[in-house]
């Protein structure tokens, strides 16, 4: 009897939890956000060898450097080297690089909670890097400030970044577009926000 009605509460917390995902508004970020003022002191780590960080002196970019006067598609994953993320996601972005330039896209982004070693390793292996800009977001900050951060411990991740997409023109977001769940591809590939720009 004790064990019934043990899996009836671990159901019903993890129908609340799902329930809270789905209805979850991201009420940081939306259309018209400015990044800027969303994370006014953070700034992203562009991937590089570890020569190449040390070289730089481990410098960093903020946030107002990638977006002002600029057109940028930018795309947020849980992490470098796993599976939809690898298989679909980069590659999706990757093989419209020329129908972003034609649409006037001056940078394409990915971005993940990811040192820039490890990025700078897996975009050589997807042989992305000459189309895409690879940024880390060492501690999560720019994703926090955004609300797009979400706990992946379970997948033995950590907390890692929401699978999504946005077009930004001088820092404000025209389109976002938020997977439901990390591990769905539906709305944040490189085709369907080529469609809204």
């Amino acid at each position: 009897m004790a064990s019934a009605m043990m899996k009836r509460s671990t159901a019903t917390m993890m129908k609340s939890v799902a329930g809270n995902l789905r209805s979850r508004a991201f009420a940081s970020v939306s259309v018209g956000t400015d990044l800027v003022s969303a994370a006014p002191d953070v700034s992203l780590q562009k991937a590089r060898s570890w020569d190449e960080g040390v070289e730089s002196k481990f410098s960093t970019t903020p946030i107002k450097d990638l977006f002002k006067d600029k057109k940028v598609v930018i795309f947020g994953l849980p992490g470098a080297y796993t599976g939809v993320c690898s298989a679909q996601h980069v590659p999706s972005y990757k093989n419209n690089i020329d129908k972003f330039k034609a649409k006037g896209v001056d940078h394409v982004v990915c971005v993940a909670v990811n040192d820039p070693y490890v990025l700078n390793g897996w975009a050589e292996k997807l042989e992305a890097k000459n189309a895409i800009e690879f940024y880390g977001d060492l501690d999560g900050s720019f994703h926090k400030s955004l609300d797009l951060g979400i706990d992946l411990s379970a997948a033995l991740l950590g907390h890692r970044s929401h699978r999504w997409s946005a077009y930004v023109v001088d820092g404000k977001v025209k389109v976002l577009n938020v997977e439901k769940a990390p591990s769905e591809f539906k709305v944040s590939g490189g085709e369907v926000i080529l469609g809204q720009i």
